[in-house]
């Protein structure tokens, strides 16, 4: 199957609003817990494997680093919770996404990308309510599904998607994993779709 999101580069970073492109073409925006998985996904998604920068510690990204696609762009946000950043810096980031995200025209939707180990957050719970409230079409993407066993895993997006219609009526969610590609043809396809709406 051809890679509808092949061909990605990287654009620029902004460290504030006034940095950011022009909001001349539809983005997909990536947001999740700081190392939930984010720039694997990313990578995954586009197939290649150094485009967005993965590192184990979390909080690594500290920008909101824009890529180029042919049709769109994908915007890697700053990882929410737990990083190791000093605290001013991390107030910072706040203020960055919020702004991005109350005011970018052209966002199509919002990716949470969350750690299948663990339960929605209450960080992921508020990107969902607000996306909600926001009518932003939003996609979970449960990473690291390769770390559960398949009950396991399909018991966690049961339980994911139990909960979704409280927070984000119209929000929808898979597993998925950067390691052994489950989902990832699915994902390219849902996300190619909302950028050429």
């Amino acid at each position: 199957m051809l890679n509808p999101l092949a061909g990605a580069r990287f654009l620029t970073s902004a460290a504030q609003l006034s940095q950011l492109p022009a909001a001349d073409r539809p983005e997909l925006a990536f947001a999740g817990r700081s190392n939930a998985g984010k720039s694997s996904a990313l990578n995954a998604l586009v197939g290649h494997r150094q485009l967005a920068r993965v590192s184990k510690t979390p909080g690594r990204t500290q920008l909101l680093n824009f890529f180029e696609l042919p049709h769109g762009r994908l915007v890697d946000l700053p990882g929410y919770g737990f990083a190791k950043a000093p605290r001013t810096l991390r107030e910072g980031w706040g203020d960055l996404i919020e702004g991005y995200l109350a005011s970018r025209d052209c966002l199509r939707a919002l990716v949470v990308v969350m750690d299948a180990r663990r339960a929605l957050t209450d960080f992921d719970r508020m990107m969902l309510g607000w996306a909600g409230e926001a009518r932003l079409r939003c996609h979970l993407l449960l990473t690291k599904a390769d770390k559960l066993t398949p009950s396991v895993a399909r018991k966690t997006l049961r339980e994911v998607e139990r909960e979704l219609p409280a927070l984000h009526a119209q929000a929808t969610a898979q597993l998925f994993s950067s390691q052994t590609k489950d989902g990832v043809d699915e994902a390219r396809e849902l996300l190619d779709g909302l950028l050429r709406e």
